[in-house]
């Protein structure tokens, strides 16, 4: 099923939603440009590769995690998560803000780019993409919009086309169960020596973290919060006595 479209209008223009996607293009784009050699050492240096991570950490390390935030690895990779992006992250950035949503796509693709390393730290492949910061919108976007619906494409028999209207919970939840069951997998080929061409750990720990902040969101009710509520009611009440 490809998604076309969801249910839910987004309230507010959103900036920081097709800024990413443009940086996305931008790069993608200066990556299409490079020659084969030096597109390859370019992606060595700026992707994120577990062992190396793990072995020879250093602050550059670090920022690995962000600069492969915005690196691809074809123009399939970029197009679907660029749309899917394009379908839910506006309506995650209309809820949390323009600064909050950044903030919590950059950290939603840091727990996802790690939980990556921790879980295939022998791998020497480069980790690029902006898959783990999605899955962290959509994370958000199941708890969110729990009644939205996503308007989805299914080619009938490979050819004909045939439009499904499917509740964001299940179309969501399907995707993150698929991932836990081939991540699961990928374990399992990593034992036996194979390594997986995607980072399915990335995408779990993602969806995970998204989930926690968007459910913190609400409990909280930024930007005062529960917390914030407690401490008026205690300081109106010393200032009645």
């Amino acid at each position: 099923m490809f998604p076309l479209q969801d249910s839910t209008p987004s309230r507010t223009v959103p900036f920081v939603t097709w800024l990413i996607i443009v940086l996305n293009v931008v790069m993608f784009v200066t990556e299409a440009s490079m020659p084969e050699e030096l597109l390859n050492n370019f992606i060595q240096v700026f992707g994120v590769v577990p062992s190396r991570f793990v072995s020879d950490f250093a602050t550059a390390e670090f920022g690995t995690i962000y600069s492969a935030m915005f690196l691809h690895g074809g123009w399939l990779h970029l197009v679907n998560n660029m749309w899917a992006f394009f379908i839910f992250g506006d309506n995650v950035e209309d809820r949390l803000g323009h600064a909050n949503f950044l903030l919590f796509y950059l950290g939603c693709g840091t727990v996802a780019a790690l939980g990556q390393v921790l879980m295939s730290s022998s791998s020497e492949l480069p980790m690029v993409g902006a898959s783990g910061a999605l899955a962290g919108v959509l994370g958000a976007y199941i708890l969110m919009y729990p009644q939205a619906r996503i308007i989805t494409l299914v080619p009938l028999f490979l050819i004909l086309p045939w439009f499904l209207e499917v509740p964001a919970v299940i179309y969501l939840g399907i995707w993150f169960l698929m991932q836990c069951f081939t991540g699961l997998g990928a374990l399992e080929s990593s034992r036996l020596g194979s390594e997986a061409g995607v980072a399915w750990w990335a995408h779990i720990c993602g969806f995970l973290a998204g989930l926690i902040v968007a459910k913190l969101f609400q409990w909280h009710s930024l930007p005062g919060g529960i917390l914030a509520d407690k401490f008026q009611r205690a300081r109106s009440s010393s200032i009645n006595r």
